[in-house]
Protein backbone atom coordinates (compact mmCIF):
# COMPACT_ATOMS: atom_id res chain seq x y z
CA UNK A 1 0.00 0.00 0.00
CA UNK A 2 1.21 3.49 -0.88
CA UNK A 3 0.07 6.56 1.04
CA UNK A 4 -0.28 9.65 -1.16
CA UNK A 5 0.17 13.17 0.11
CA UNK A 6 -1.91 15.50 -2.06
CA UNK A 7 -2.10 19.30 -2.00
CA UNK A 8 -5.81 20.19 -1.64
CA UNK A 9 -5.21 23.63 -3.17
CA UNK A 10 -4.00 22.20 -6.49
CA UNK A 11 -4.98 18.54 -6.33
CA UNK A 12 -1.39 17.58 -7.16
CA UNK A 13 0.40 14.66 -5.51
CA UNK A 14 3.28 16.05 -3.45
CA UNK A 15 4.58 12.86 -1.89
CA UNK A 16 4.22 9.09 -1.84
CA UNK A 17 5.11 6.85 1.08
CA UNK A 18 5.26 3.08 1.35
CA UNK A 19 3.20 1.64 4.17
CA UNK A 20 5.03 -0.23 6.87
CA UNK A 21 5.24 -3.96 6.38
CA UNK A 22 4.00 -6.38 9.05
CA UNK A 23 7.64 -7.04 9.97
CA UNK A 24 8.31 -3.31 10.40
CA UNK A 25 5.19 -2.90 12.54
CA UNK A 26 6.23 -5.85 14.69
CA UNK A 27 9.67 -4.29 15.21
CA UNK A 28 8.08 -1.01 16.29
CA UNK A 29 5.83 -2.81 18.76
CA UNK A 30 8.87 -4.55 20.19
CA UNK A 31 10.64 -1.19 20.53
CA UNK A 32 7.61 0.28 22.29
CA UNK A 33 7.47 -2.61 24.75
CA UNK A 34 11.19 -2.34 25.54
CA UNK A 35 11.05 1.43 25.88
CA UNK A 36 8.06 1.28 28.24
CA UNK A 37 10.06 -0.57 30.88
CA UNK A 38 12.52 2.33 31.01
CA UNK A 39 10.11 5.18 30.32
CA UNK A 40 7.66 4.27 33.07
CA UNK A 41 10.43 4.53 35.66
CA UNK A 42 11.54 8.04 34.74
CA UNK A 43 10.46 10.78 37.10
CA UNK A 44 7.80 13.29 36.15
CA UNK A 45 10.55 15.89 36.06
CA UNK A 46 12.57 13.88 33.54
CA UNK A 47 9.58 13.26 31.30
CA UNK A 48 8.51 16.89 31.70
CA UNK A 49 11.91 18.16 30.63
CA UNK A 50 11.52 16.28 27.34
CA UNK A 51 8.05 17.67 26.75
CA UNK A 52 9.33 21.17 27.42
CA UNK A 53 11.94 20.55 24.74
CA UNK A 54 9.22 19.38 22.36
CA UNK A 55 7.27 22.56 23.16
CA UNK A 56 10.30 24.67 22.27
CA UNK A 57 10.70 22.84 18.95
CA UNK A 58 7.02 23.38 18.16
CA UNK A 59 7.26 27.10 18.91
CA UNK A 60 10.68 27.83 17.43
CA UNK A 61 9.88 25.96 14.21
CA UNK A 62 6.18 26.85 14.07
CA UNK A 63 6.39 28.22 10.47
CA UNK A 64 7.88 24.91 9.32
CA UNK A 65 5.09 22.85 10.87
CA UNK A 66 2.40 25.31 9.78
CA UNK A 67 3.57 25.19 6.19
CA UNK A 68 3.43 21.39 6.25
CA UNK A 69 -0.10 21.32 7.69
CA UNK A 70 -1.31 23.88 5.16
CA UNK A 71 0.34 22.10 2.26
CA UNK A 72 -0.99 18.67 3.15
CA UNK A 73 -4.55 19.33 4.36
CA UNK A 74 -5.35 22.88 3.32
CA UNK A 75 -5.94 24.77 6.57
CA UNK A 76 -5.20 28.51 6.42
CA UNK A 77 -1.58 29.19 7.33
CA UNK A 78 -2.43 31.54 10.21
CA UNK A 79 -4.57 28.83 11.81
CA UNK A 80 -1.82 26.25 11.29
CA UNK A 81 0.61 28.52 13.12
CA UNK A 82 -1.84 28.77 16.00
CA UNK A 83 -2.18 24.98 16.02
CA UNK A 84 1.56 24.45 16.40
CA UNK A 85 1.64 26.89 19.31
CA UNK A 86 -1.35 25.26 20.99
CA UNK A 87 0.53 21.95 20.83
CA UNK A 88 3.39 23.60 22.71
CA UNK A 89 0.89 24.77 25.33
CA UNK A 90 -0.46 21.27 25.99
CA UNK A 91 3.11 19.90 26.25
CA UNK A 92 4.03 22.49 28.86
CA UNK A 93 0.73 22.11 30.71
CA UNK A 94 1.18 18.39 31.35
CA UNK A 95 4.91 18.75 31.98
CA UNK A 96 3.92 21.02 34.85
CA UNK A 97 0.73 19.35 36.07
CA UNK A 98 1.21 15.59 35.61
CA UNK A 99 2.88 15.09 39.00
CA UNK A 100 0.02 16.94 40.68
CA UNK A 101 -2.71 15.09 38.78
CA UNK A 102 -1.16 11.66 39.44
CA UNK A 103 0.03 12.14 43.02
CA UNK A 104 -0.89 9.39 45.50
CA UNK A 105 -4.36 9.96 46.97
CA UNK A 106 -4.68 9.01 50.64
CA UNK A 107 -7.92 7.33 51.72
CA UNK A 108 -9.25 7.02 55.24
CA UNK A 109 -9.99 3.34 55.96
CA UNK A 110 -9.43 0.91 58.83
CA UNK A 111 -5.99 0.08 57.39
CA UNK A 112 -2.86 1.50 58.92
CA UNK A 113 -2.38 3.28 55.59
CA UNK A 114 -4.34 3.14 52.34
CA UNK A 115 -4.12 5.16 49.18
CA UNK A 116 -4.58 5.20 45.40
CA UNK A 117 -1.49 5.09 43.21
CA UNK A 118 -1.74 5.90 39.51
CA UNK A 119 0.49 3.86 37.21
CA UNK A 120 0.79 3.66 33.40
CA UNK A 121 -0.68 0.85 31.31
CA UNK A 122 1.93 0.41 28.57
CA UNK A 123 1.74 1.01 24.82
CA UNK A 124 -1.32 3.00 23.71
CA UNK A 125 -2.41 3.08 20.07
CA UNK A 126 -3.61 6.48 18.86
CA UNK A 127 -5.74 6.59 15.70
CA UNK A 128 -5.90 10.24 14.71
CA UNK A 129 -7.63 12.36 12.03
CA UNK A 130 -6.35 14.76 9.41
CA UNK A 131 -8.28 17.92 10.33
CA UNK A 132 -5.99 19.04 13.18
CA UNK A 133 -3.02 16.87 12.24
CA UNK A 134 -0.73 18.14 15.02
CA UNK A 135 -3.12 19.19 17.79
CA UNK A 136 -5.13 15.97 17.94
CA UNK A 137 -1.92 13.98 18.33
CA UNK A 138 -0.35 16.13 21.04
CA UNK A 139 -3.70 16.30 22.83
CA UNK A 140 -3.35 12.54 23.22
CA UNK A 141 0.41 12.23 23.57
CA UNK A 142 1.14 14.83 26.25
CA UNK A 143 -1.05 13.30 28.99
CA UNK A 144 -0.55 9.68 27.92
CA UNK A 145 3.25 9.85 27.83
CA UNK A 146 3.58 12.09 30.88
CA UNK A 147 1.66 9.36 32.75
CA UNK A 148 4.40 6.91 31.73
CA UNK A 149 2.80 5.21 28.74
CA UNK A 150 4.37 5.00 25.30
CA UNK A 151 2.52 5.92 22.10
CA UNK A 152 2.01 4.43 18.67
CA UNK A 153 0.39 6.72 16.10
CA UNK A 154 -1.77 5.57 13.20
CA UNK A 155 -2.50 8.87 11.48
CA UNK A 156 -4.99 9.58 8.71
CA UNK A 157 -3.80 8.25 5.37
CA UNK A 158 -3.92 11.65 3.63
CA UNK A 159 -1.40 13.30 6.02
CA UNK A 160 1.62 10.96 6.00
CA UNK A 161 4.09 13.87 6.00
CA UNK A 162 2.54 15.29 9.17
CA UNK A 163 2.58 11.82 10.72
CA UNK A 164 6.30 11.42 10.08
CA UNK A 165 7.05 15.00 11.16
CA UNK A 166 5.43 14.33 14.54
CA UNK A 167 7.77 11.40 15.13
CA UNK A 168 10.65 13.67 14.15
CA UNK A 169 9.68 16.24 16.79
CA UNK A 170 9.75 13.63 19.55
CA UNK A 171 13.09 12.34 18.33
CA UNK A 172 14.62 15.83 18.11
CA UNK A 173 13.36 16.58 21.62
CA UNK A 174 15.38 13.63 22.93
CA UNK A 175 12.63 11.10 23.72
CA UNK A 176 14.03 7.56 23.87
CA UNK A 177 13.59 5.29 20.87
CA UNK A 178 10.19 3.66 21.09
CA UNK A 179 8.50 6.30 23.27
CA UNK A 180 6.52 7.68 20.32
CA UNK A 181 6.39 6.07 16.89
CA UNK A 182 4.38 6.52 13.71
CA UNK A 183 2.85 3.50 11.99
CA UNK A 184 2.02 3.91 8.30
CA UNK A 185 -0.79 1.36 8.17
CA UNK A 186 -4.46 1.14 7.19
CA UNK A 187 -7.42 1.56 9.51
CA UNK A 188 -8.19 -2.16 9.28
CA UNK A 189 -4.63 -2.99 10.29
CA UNK A 190 -4.90 -0.61 13.24
CA UNK A 191 -8.03 -2.36 14.52
CA UNK A 192 -6.32 -5.73 14.11
CA UNK A 193 -3.44 -4.50 16.30
CA UNK A 194 -5.78 -4.52 19.30
CA UNK A 195 -5.30 -8.30 19.42
CA UNK A 196 -1.56 -7.83 20.02
CA UNK A 197 -0.77 -8.21 23.73
CA UNK A 198 1.80 -5.43 23.51
CA UNK A 199 -1.01 -2.89 22.92
CA UNK A 200 -2.79 -2.10 26.18
CA UNK A 201 -5.32 0.54 25.12
CA UNK A 202 -6.33 2.86 22.29
CA UNK A 203 -7.55 6.38 21.63
CA UNK A 204 -9.35 7.45 18.48
CA UNK A 205 -10.53 10.78 17.17
CA UNK A 206 -12.50 10.42 13.98
CA UNK A 207 -15.71 9.23 12.43
CA UNK A 208 -18.43 7.24 14.14
CA UNK A 209 -17.74 4.26 11.87
CA UNK A 210 -14.01 4.28 12.61
CA UNK A 211 -14.66 4.56 16.33
CA UNK A 212 -17.12 1.69 16.32
CA UNK A 213 -14.65 -0.51 14.42
CA UNK A 214 -11.81 0.14 16.83
CA UNK A 215 -14.08 -0.22 19.86
CA UNK A 216 -15.29 -3.63 18.63
CA UNK A 217 -11.72 -4.83 18.23
CA UNK A 218 -10.73 -3.48 21.65
CA UNK A 219 -13.82 -4.92 23.29
CA UNK A 220 -13.01 -8.38 22.00
CA UNK A 221 -9.68 -8.11 23.84
CA UNK A 222 -11.09 -6.37 26.97
CA UNK A 223 -8.97 -3.27 26.36
CA UNK A 224 -9.69 0.34 27.20
CA UNK A 225 -10.62 2.86 24.50
CA UNK A 226 -11.24 6.60 24.50
CA UNK A 227 -13.25 7.84 21.53
CA UNK A 228 -13.85 11.40 20.34
CA UNK A 229 -16.22 11.14 17.39
CA UNK A 230 -18.57 13.32 15.38
CA UNK A 231 -20.57 16.32 16.42
CA UNK A 232 -23.36 18.55 15.17
CA UNK A 233 -23.04 21.29 17.76
CA UNK A 234 -25.89 23.75 18.28
CA UNK A 235 -25.30 27.52 18.42
CA UNK A 236 -28.36 28.85 20.23
CA UNK A 237 -29.25 32.54 20.03
CA UNK A 238 -31.94 33.66 22.48
CA UNK A 239 -33.82 36.95 22.76
CA UNK A 240 -31.51 38.51 25.36
CA UNK A 241 -28.33 37.66 23.43
CA UNK A 242 -25.70 40.25 22.62
CA UNK A 243 -26.38 39.90 18.91
CA UNK A 244 -23.22 41.65 17.76
CA UNK A 245 -20.99 39.33 19.78
CA UNK A 246 -22.99 36.30 18.70
CA UNK A 247 -22.61 37.18 15.02
CA UNK A 248 -18.93 38.00 15.45
CA UNK A 249 -18.37 34.59 17.03
CA UNK A 250 -20.63 32.64 14.67
CA UNK A 251 -18.26 33.21 11.78
CA UNK A 252 -15.16 31.44 13.17
CA UNK A 253 -17.36 28.99 15.07
CA UNK A 254 -18.58 27.59 11.75
CA UNK A 255 -15.69 28.29 9.35
CA UNK A 256 -12.51 27.75 11.39
CA UNK A 257 -10.30 25.10 9.79
CA UNK A 258 -12.40 25.46 6.62
CA UNK A 259 -15.39 24.22 8.61
CA UNK A 260 -13.76 20.85 9.23
CA UNK A 261 -14.00 20.53 12.99
CA UNK A 262 -15.95 18.15 15.19
CA UNK A 263 -16.75 20.95 17.65
CA UNK A 264 -17.65 23.55 15.04
CA UNK A 265 -21.06 25.16 15.43
CA UNK A 266 -23.08 23.44 12.73
CA UNK A 267 -26.73 24.10 13.64
CA UNK A 268 -27.66 27.73 14.31
CA UNK A 269 -30.86 27.90 16.33
CA UNK A 270 -32.36 31.37 16.72
CA UNK A 271 -35.58 32.53 18.36
CA UNK A 272 -38.13 34.02 15.97
CA UNK A 273 -37.75 37.59 17.24
CA UNK A 274 -34.25 37.91 15.82
CA UNK A 275 -33.89 34.95 13.44
CA UNK A 276 -34.35 36.91 10.21
CA UNK A 277 -31.78 39.52 11.18
CA UNK A 278 -29.32 36.93 12.47
CA UNK A 279 -29.45 34.72 9.36
CA UNK A 280 -29.38 37.63 6.93
CA UNK A 281 -26.28 39.10 8.54
CA UNK A 282 -24.59 35.72 8.93
CA UNK A 283 -25.24 35.01 5.26
CA UNK A 284 -23.61 38.30 4.27
CA UNK A 285 -20.62 37.60 6.51
CA UNK A 286 -20.18 34.19 4.91
CA UNK A 287 -20.28 35.70 1.44
CA UNK A 288 -17.59 38.24 2.36
CA UNK A 289 -15.03 35.68 3.55
CA UNK A 290 -11.90 35.54 1.41
CA UNK A 291 -11.28 32.15 -0.19
CA UNK A 292 -8.03 31.20 -1.85
CA UNK A 293 -4.50 29.96 -1.41
CA UNK A 294 -4.30 28.80 2.23
CA UNK A 295 -0.61 29.74 2.37
CA UNK A 296 -1.48 33.44 2.17
CA UNK A 297 -1.86 35.26 5.48
CA UNK A 298 -5.14 36.93 4.54
CA UNK A 299 -6.92 33.79 3.32
CA UNK A 300 -9.87 32.97 5.58
CA UNK A 301 -11.19 29.85 3.82
CA UNK A 302 -8.99 27.31 2.11
CA UNK A 303 -9.88 24.11 0.26
CA UNK A 304 -11.40 21.07 1.89
CA UNK A 305 -8.92 18.30 2.62
CA UNK A 306 -9.89 15.90 -0.17
CA UNK A 307 -12.02 15.75 -3.27
CA UNK A 308 -14.17 13.03 -1.71
CA UNK A 309 -14.92 15.20 1.33
CA UNK A 310 -15.97 18.09 -0.90
CA UNK A 311 -18.17 15.86 -3.05
CA UNK A 312 -19.85 14.25 -0.05
CA UNK A 313 -20.56 17.66 1.48
CA UNK A 314 -22.12 18.92 -1.75
CA UNK A 315 -24.28 15.82 -1.98
CA UNK A 316 -25.61 16.54 1.52
CA UNK A 317 -26.36 20.14 0.50
CA UNK A 318 -28.19 18.99 -2.62
CA UNK A 319 -30.29 16.47 -0.71
CA UNK A 320 -31.19 19.14 1.86
CA UNK A 321 -32.25 21.65 -0.78
CA UNK A 322 -34.17 19.03 -2.73
CA UNK A 323 -36.08 18.32 0.49
CA UNK A 324 -37.42 21.88 0.55
CA UNK A 325 -34.79 23.86 2.47
CA UNK A 326 -33.87 27.44 1.55
CA UNK A 327 -30.40 28.43 0.34
CA UNK A 328 -29.19 31.85 1.50
CA UNK A 329 -25.60 31.75 0.23
CA UNK A 330 -23.08 29.34 -1.29
CA UNK A 331 -24.30 25.89 -2.18
CA UNK A 332 -22.02 24.70 -5.01
CA UNK A 333 -18.34 23.72 -5.38
CA UNK A 334 -16.09 26.33 -6.95
CA UNK A 335 -14.84 25.54 -10.46
CA UNK A 336 -11.17 25.02 -11.20
CA UNK A 337 -8.36 23.35 -9.32
CA UNK A 338 -8.55 22.71 -5.62
CA UNK A 339 -11.24 21.25 -3.41
CA UNK A 340 -13.05 24.49 -2.61
CA UNK A 341 -16.55 24.72 -1.20
CA UNK A 342 -17.89 28.19 -0.34
CA UNK A 343 -19.32 29.06 3.08
CA UNK A 344 -22.96 28.03 2.78
CA UNK A 345 -26.05 28.86 4.84
CA UNK A 346 -29.25 26.83 4.54
CA UNK A 347 -32.43 27.56 6.49
CA UNK A 348 -35.95 26.17 6.83
CA UNK A 349 -34.78 22.56 6.75
CA UNK A 350 -37.78 20.23 7.06
CA UNK A 351 -37.51 17.47 9.70
CA UNK A 352 -38.25 14.98 6.94
CA UNK A 353 -35.00 15.79 5.10
CA UNK A 354 -32.68 12.73 5.12
CA UNK A 355 -29.85 15.05 6.19
CA UNK A 356 -31.77 16.67 9.07
CA UNK A 357 -29.77 14.90 11.80
CA UNK A 358 -26.50 14.42 9.90
CA UNK A 359 -23.16 16.09 10.54
CA UNK A 360 -21.98 18.44 7.77
CA UNK A 361 -18.16 18.36 7.83
CA UNK A 362 -17.31 21.54 5.98
CA UNK A 363 -18.30 25.23 5.86
CA UNK A 364 -22.07 24.61 5.72
CA UNK A 365 -24.31 26.12 8.40
CA UNK A 366 -27.87 24.97 9.01
CA UNK A 367 -30.29 27.59 10.29
CA UNK A 368 -33.38 26.90 12.41
CA UNK A 369 -36.09 29.15 13.87
CA UNK A 370 -37.72 28.34 17.22
CA UNK A 371 -40.34 30.13 19.36
CA UNK A 372 -38.63 29.86 22.75
CA UNK A 373 -35.91 28.41 24.98
CA UNK A 374 -37.54 25.02 25.52
CA UNK A 375 -38.00 24.54 21.77
CA UNK A 376 -34.38 25.51 21.19
CA UNK A 377 -33.13 22.91 23.66
CA UNK A 378 -35.42 20.22 22.27
CA UNK A 379 -34.11 20.89 18.74
CA UNK A 380 -30.50 21.07 19.93
CA UNK A 381 -30.83 17.64 21.57
CA UNK A 382 -32.64 16.07 18.61
CA UNK A 383 -29.53 14.54 17.03
CA UNK A 384 -27.49 11.42 17.83
CA UNK A 385 -24.49 13.57 18.75
CA UNK A 386 -23.54 15.35 21.97
CA UNK A 387 -20.07 16.85 21.70
CA UNK A 388 -20.37 20.56 22.40
CA UNK A 389 -23.00 23.29 22.52
CA UNK A 390 -23.06 27.03 22.99
CA UNK A 391 -25.88 29.36 23.97
CA UNK A 392 -26.12 33.12 23.75
CA UNK A 393 -28.21 34.75 26.46
CA UNK A 394 -27.78 37.39 29.16
CA UNK A 395 -30.52 35.84 31.30
CA UNK A 396 -29.06 33.89 34.28
CA UNK A 397 -32.09 31.56 34.38
CA UNK A 398 -31.76 30.74 30.69
CA UNK A 399 -28.05 30.16 31.14
CA UNK A 400 -28.70 27.67 33.94
CA UNK A 401 -31.36 25.85 31.93
CA UNK A 402 -28.99 25.52 28.98
CA UNK A 403 -26.17 24.24 31.20
CA UNK A 404 -28.43 21.62 32.78
CA UNK A 405 -30.51 20.52 29.80
CA UNK A 406 -28.23 20.54 26.75
CA UNK A 407 -26.99 17.00 26.08
CA UNK A 408 -23.31 17.66 25.41
CA UNK A 409 -19.87 17.07 26.83
CA UNK A 410 -19.30 20.83 26.97
CA UNK A 411 -21.63 23.82 27.20
CA UNK A 412 -20.25 27.30 26.52
CA UNK A 413 -22.31 30.35 27.43
CA UNK A 414 -21.72 33.45 25.29
CA UNK A 415 -18.57 31.92 23.82
CA UNK A 416 -17.46 29.58 21.07
CA UNK A 417 -16.88 25.93 21.93
CA UNK A 418 -13.17 25.14 22.04
CA UNK A 419 -10.76 22.69 23.63
CA UNK A 420 -8.48 23.82 26.44
CA UNK A 421 -5.75 21.73 28.12
CA UNK A 422 -7.08 22.80 31.53
CA UNK A 423 -10.55 21.30 31.01
CA UNK A 424 -11.77 17.82 30.07
CA UNK A 425 -12.89 17.36 26.47
CA UNK A 426 -15.24 14.72 25.06
CA UNK A 427 -18.83 13.92 24.26
CA UNK A 428 -21.94 11.94 25.08
CA UNK A 429 -24.31 9.84 22.97
CA UNK A 430 -22.65 8.94 19.66
CA UNK A 431 -19.98 11.62 20.02
CA UNK A 432 -17.75 9.28 21.98
CA UNK A 433 -16.72 7.87 25.32
CA UNK A 434 -14.09 9.00 27.78
CA UNK A 435 -12.34 12.33 28.11
CA UNK A 436 -9.17 13.99 26.90
CA UNK A 437 -7.37 16.95 28.49
CA UNK A 438 -7.58 18.28 32.03
CA UNK A 439 -7.03 15.91 34.95
CA UNK A 440 -9.64 13.49 33.64
CA UNK A 441 -7.67 13.16 30.41
CA UNK A 442 -4.50 11.93 32.07
CA UNK A 443 -6.50 9.49 34.23
CA UNK A 444 -7.87 7.63 31.19
CA UNK A 445 -4.76 5.54 30.54
CA UNK A 446 -3.57 4.69 34.04
CA UNK A 447 -4.19 1.90 36.52
CA UNK A 448 -5.81 3.43 39.60
CA UNK A 449 -4.20 0.96 41.99
CA UNK A 450 -5.62 0.55 45.48
CA UNK A 451 -2.89 0.14 48.12
CA UNK A 452 -3.71 -1.20 51.61
CA UNK A 453 -1.10 -1.51 54.33
CA UNK A 454 -2.30 -3.26 57.49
Amino acid sequence: MTLLSRNPYTGAVIGAFDAHTPAQVDAKLAEAETCFQEWRRLSFQERGDLFNRAAAILENQAPRWAELMTLEMGKPYSQALAEAKKCAWVCRFYAEQAAVFLADEPAETDAQKSWIRYQPLGAVLAVMPWNFPFWQVFRFAAPALMAGNVGLLKHASNVPQCALALETIFREAGFPQGAFQTLLISGAEASALMADPRIQAAALTGSEAAGASLARAAGAEIKKVVLELGGSDPFIVLASADLERALETALPARTQNNGQSCIAAKRFIAVESLADQFFERLSQAFANLKMGDPRLEDTEIGPLATEAIRDELHQQVQITLDSGAKLLTGGAPLPGAGYFYPPTLITDIPPTAPTYRQEFFGPVALGFRVPDLNSAIALANDVPFGLGACAWTQDPHEQEVCINELQAGAVFINSMVKSDPRLPFGGVKRSGIGRELGRLGILEFVNAKTVWVA
